[in-house]
């Protein structure tokens, strides 16, 4: 009878462990199914809303600017006297665009230039192609269809350039506007941009529109600096990511032996934006070589970047293999593509899946999804950053809020949307792992990386991918902190960290010459 009682005891307590296990179970299914219809509905609804307003900002351009500007859903007119010439160099296709006017000449690797820009399927039918992908996998579907598929697959796959003249296009009408009555403007800004002389200094008599803005801090008085440290910031932020953080709490020691150097990338804070840059990978790269290095007559450095700052770190670094001392990533967004999966399609989809929750992977889904409702959201919140900064000032109080909303606002849509279409969709999905490869192979150099563990845009997996193709990477998952919070909050630890990095690294490379 005891051991009968014992049994049944042990059996219930089982069940009572098993159960809020269950519960906790079913509630997360329900919570992914509601997100996901939910999803569905709002992400339909922003579909129909980006088509309608694409129509509204044709009008409205043509009211404010006397001209319909050119966009990835629609082509610009062809009343013009522009010269396409394409030609292949080496297996990468270049594109040359010249005004018969003014015999200016504009050259692009189309290689720069990502699919997603202008191949954005709508919710449905994405879902679509989704359901027959998966049917096909459970041979749901006859193999004629199976083969008329891949053949319209195929026909896509060889219109695939045919679909790229919606750059030709926005190109064409870039150029026909530069040398139109737009030409005779004194600011080639929309208007919806902002016109505060923060944002245009670049464009006035005194600024520099070949050169971008850089914080530079250092030894005092007419002390050298041994080293250099450059830091690149992510994506919707600026070189005051670094300077309200890491900057001041940087030792003196170090400060009298390194000078560091914090860039505003281009189309962001205070550094050029051009209205008729694509803000491709060659463009941010050649910006901040002749910015940063030229400029500054940098020779051997750390670098040390956030987020879509990681890509231009890693195409830095690979293209001065021997200069660079250490390398320091933050939240790196690499997402190795399976085989089969289309490379810029599959990083969009990762970066802004669509979903309602959580919010930040609302915010990122449209924003980087919808071409109109994110210049919508550049008009409300970009043109009017100084009311919002004062908002912000007068309602919290609070400084760190206050310099983060200055990078996320100081930018133009059109350097946001190319920027993050051909860096994080492209380069992350067609250059990243090659530019990994060359680090393990021909970089001595020490890799660092930090991750926040709670980091809802970007997951952990990332850096720890980053790793699986440089072994020698340092992983470090820092807890309970995301993707701002890995610095921000944390900005004195941080400094620390990255000041014995750069400590370990001169050791090594001491020694390394001790050997030679």
């Amino acid at each position: 009878m005891s051991q009968e009682t014992k049994h049944s005891s042990s059996s219930s307590s089982s069940f009572g462990l098993w159960l809020p296990a269950m519960a906790s179970a079913a509630a997360a299914a329900v919570a992914r199914m509601v997100n996901e219809a939910v999803s569905l509905l709002v992400f339909i609804v922003l579909d129909l809303l980006d088509a309608l307003l694409c129509f509204v900002y044709k009008m409205a351009d043509y009211v404010m600017e006397e001209e319909c500007k050119p966009c990835y859903c629609s082509s610009s007119s062809d009343d013009d006297d522009d010269v396409i010439l394409v030609a292949e160099n080496g297996g990468s296709k270049l594109l040359s665009l010249t005004s018969s006017a003014s015999f200016d000449d504009t050259k692009l690797h189309l290689e720069d230039i990502s699919d997603t820009l202008f191949l954005r399927p709508c919710l449905l039918a994405d879902l679509a192609k989704t359901a027959l992908h998966d049917l096909r996998k459970l041979k749901l579907v006859s193999s004629a269809a199976s083969s008329s598929s891949s053949s319209a697959a195929s026909s896509s796959a060889a219109a695939t350039f045919t679909t790229n003249s919606t750059i030709v296009r926005v190109l064409r009408g870039k150029v026909g506007r530069a040398r139109g009555k737009a030409a005779a403007r004194t600011s080639s800004r929309s208007w919806t941009d902002c016109a505060c002389e923060s944002c245009n200094h670049w464009s006035s008599p005194s600024g520099e529109r070949d050169a971008l803005f850089v914080h530079v801090e250092g030894p005092k008085g007419e002390k050298v600096a041994e080293e250099d440290v450059v830091f690149i910031h992510g994506f919707l932020s600026s070189s005051k990511f670094w300077t309200e953080t890491v900057f001041p709490n940087v030792s003196e020691a170090a400060k009298s032996r390194y000078r560091l150097l914090a860039v505003d990338l281009l189309g962001f804070g205070r550094s050029p934006k051009p209205p008729e840059s694509l803000y491709t990978l060659r463009e941010h790269v050649e910006m901040i070589e002749s910015s940063v290095l030229q400029r500054f007559q940098v020779k051997s450095f750390h670098i040390v970047a956030h987020s879509l700052g990681s890509i231009l770190a890693l195409a830095l670094a690979v293209k001065y293999p021997g200069a660079v001392k250490s390398l320091t990533l933050l939240a790196p967004p690499y997402f190795p593509v399976p085989k089969g999966e289309h490379g810029t399609h599959y990083v969009l989809r990762r970066v802004a899946p669509r979903r309602v929750w959580p919010l930040m992977a609302f915010g990122a889904s449209v924003l980087c999804w919808y071409e109109h409702i994110s210049r919508v959201a550049s008009l409300v919140l970009c043109k009017n950053h100084r009311r919002w900064e004062s908002a912000f000032k007068f309602v919290t109080r609070n400084r760190i809020r206050t310099y983060l909303m200055d990078g996320f606002f100081c930018h133009t849509h059109n350097a946001s949307w190319h920027t993050f279409h051909n860096i994080i969709c492209g380069a992350g999905a067609g250059k990243v792992e090659a530019y990994l490869e060359a680090v393990a192979e021909r970089l001595s150099c020490d890799v660092v990386v930090f991750h926040g563990r709670d980091d809802e845009l970007l997951p952990v997996d990332c850096s720890y991918a980053v790793k699986s193709k440089v072994p020698r990477t340092r992983v470090v998952v820092v807890d309970r902190k995301d993707h701002l919070t890995i610095v921000v909050g944390r900005q004195k630890a941080f400094a620390g960290e990255l000041e014995d990095i750069w400590e370990k690294a001169n050791k090594c490379c001491k020694e390394t010459e001790k050997h030679d």
